[in-house]
């Protein structure tokens, strides 16, 4: 089995952030998107990934290759972005009709991995939301089985989401959907999805049953990340020492990334801080902050700062991008 992870996106909603890192290594919970995925799957067994990347993907590359140096690891680059489904066909003669598990770049959920990977039947995630017309919507028949899977539909039949987490056992059948439907031109929303291919599989035999999500975190917006970060620095966050820090205050949870300078500060709760960082004589909660950063004599709440940022004077909630130096004094 190899994992397909797409990670060509432009990630506009996390401007100014996406403008100098894919979405995918932005930081949460002292960790990355990208990382907690491919760590997921790891675990479960799985040790050959192809990462299908664009916009800045000699980012995810160089990540990929320091942090994971044993991992088997292909790069399809998708220069054209006209969905996912396009993305996936771009890995085919790397599939070589082998299974496959796809994992969309910006999809983190907690589920029994170990179990789908080892089930025996094709398997797509679901999770019941509240407004589903954003979302790839799956119908289940009495049965279980899903008798049918439309993207963004305007009147839902349905409140089960596909979560972007698939486990595909007739590649071969799944390549050929998606090239008929970009020879036909076949679009939805002004892309190629995945979804229509996987609909066109179960139109021609293909069964797919269903895995239950127990979490989905939503890693495309500022707000939705910073409520992700919250919740998984409880799962993930180490516990600082105290006394690492001169004359500081740390609230867990809380992340701090090696090489870390803190002094005469409040820090926490619910922050991730990367490595490298420098902070003085501030307060910072509920906030994300880069690596290789400066900060001083702020008040932080409800942020996201981007690395290489030198940051001076007082303020409340800001979303400031990489290489940037403001003074609020």
């Amino acid at each position: 089995m190899k994992a397909i992870i797409p990670v060509a996106g432009a990630g506009t909603k996390l401007r100014p952030h996406s403008y100098t890192q894919p979405k995918a290594l932005i930081p949460l919970a002292g960790k990355t998107v990208l990382s907690i995925i491919i760590d997921q799957l790891r675990e479960a067994g799985i040790n050959e990934f192809i990462f299908i990347v664009g916009y800045l993907g000699d980012k995810i590359q160089d990540h990929v290759r320091n942090k994971y140096p044993d991992l088997k690891a292909h790069y399809v680059h998708q220069a054209d972005r006209q969905g996912v489904g396009h993305a996936i066909r771009l890995t085919r003669n790397i599939v070589n009709n082998d299974e496959v598990f796809v994992v969309l770049g910006d999809s983190i959920c907690e589920y029994d991995v170990k179990e789908v990977v080892n089930s025996p039947f094709s398997m797509l995630g679901l999770r019941k939301v509240d407004d589903p017309r954003d979302f790839g919507v799956a119908e289940i028949n009495e049965e279980g089985i899903i008798d049918h899977v439309v993207e963004k539909p305007q009147i839902p039949k349905s409140n089960l989401a596909l979560v972007g987490v698939y486990k595909i056992k007739e590649t071969e059948q799944m390549f050929q959907c998606l090239e008929n439907n970009i020879r036909q031109g076949l679009r939805t929303h002004g892309e190629y999805s995945l979804t229509d291919a996987l609909d066109c599989m179960i139109n021609l035999g293909a069964k797919f049953r269903s895995f239950k999500v127990e979490n989905w975190f939503d890693c495309g917006r500022k707000e939705t990340m910073l409520e992700s970060n919250a919740i998984l620095l409880k799962k993930f966050a180490p516990k600082t020492d105290p006394d690492r820090f001169e004359n500081t205050v740390i609230i867990h949870p809380v992340s701090i990334g090696d090489g870390c300078t803190i002094k005469n500060s409040i820090i926490g709760p619910n922050v991730a801080v990367g490595e490298n960082t420098t902070i003085d004589s501030s307060i910072i909660k509920n906030s994300i902050i880069g690596s290789f950063s400066d900060l001083f004599d702020i008040v932080l709440d409800s942020s996201i700062i981007g690395s290489d940022t030198d940051l001076k004077g007082e303020t409340r909630t800001l979303n400031i991008g990489d290489n940037t130096s403001i003074n609020l004094g």
